[in-house]
């Protein structure tokens, strides 16, 4: 497992201190480097739970050792009146709202032939219509104040189509089409949408994989690693800050070139 440098490696001088940004599925993985990068680099934290509060609060108090604030609510990001009450919080409780960080996701993999209508309808109503929940709520905030970022996580396999997930692929591959989409409705208003779409990340969930999907990623990897999720999060932090100001609609592969 990666060691923490999330103290080692702010952009420049705490470029987004005072920002507020919300980042879904926070607790964990890639969301909670992604949460304690942008932490680090000065910005408030507001992450969401289902069940998991002790988690999120642990993740809260990490962030709030780099001196910000921060915020662990419990929210159902497929629930469209979830996710405007938790925008509605963050914009009351922490002053505003900056940074929108849609990473929450999950996958229930099998088989087109064999896969079940809930298996197909809980991935797209968390993966794509959680992702949209949040934009939806955060849109009239962004377009009001005439500023903004947006960053949707969705998954090389999302542009390439993957064995056994046509749930998860579909679901990223829309994310794909409404980061697309959203960057066109929201540029003339300043606010910066983008999207980030890892390879194979060492993630609790990975290590749980069997030992021969682990393999198999790896002979696609050019660099001949898996990534860890602070490699994702310095990207994400990246395109939060207006050292990216001018990116906007485009799809940045974290992969090590495992796509190529």
């Amino acid at each position: 497992m990666a060691s923490n440098t999330y103290s080692q490696t702010p952009l420049n001088r705490h470029e987004l201190t005072g920002k507020v940004a919300i980042v879904t599925g926070g607790s964990r993985g890639i969301g909670q480097a992604i949460a304690l990068d942008l932490a680090c680099n000065g910005a408030h934290i507001a992450i969401n739970y289902r069940k998991s509060a002790d988690e999120a609060q642990e993740v809260i108090q990490k962030a709030k050792d780099y001196g910000v604030n921060g915020l662990a609510i419990q929210a159902d990001v497929a629930s469209f009146d979830d996710a405007q009450r938790m925008v509605d919080t963050v914009v009351a409780e922490l002053g505003g709202l900056d940074i929108l960080v849609n990473n929450a996701g999950i996958n229930r993999d099998g088989v087109i032939w064999k896969m079940s209508e809930d298996q197909w309808d809980e991935v797209i109503a968390i993966d794509l219509k959680g992702t949209f929940n949040y934009i939806r709520a955060a849109a009239p905030i962004f377009k009001e104040q005439n500023s903004g970022k947006i960053v949707n996580v969705t998954s090389i396999n999302g542009i390439r189509g993957k064995f056994g997930q046509s749930n998860y692929t579909a679901a990223k591959g829309g994310v794909i089409a409404l980061t697309k989409t959203v960057a066109r409705e929201l540029g003339r208003f300043n606010v910066n949408v983008n999207a980030i779409a890892p390879g194979l990340i060492e993630t609790d969930m990975v290590k749980e994989a069997p030992e021969k999907v682990r393999e198999l990623a790896l002979a696609e990897i050019v660099l001949g690693r898996l990534g860890t999720p602070e490699e994702v999060a310095w990207v994400v932090t990246f395109l939060c800050s207006e050292r990216a100001r001018h990116l906007t609609g485009e799809i940045i592969t974290v992969d090590g070139g495992q796509y190529l």
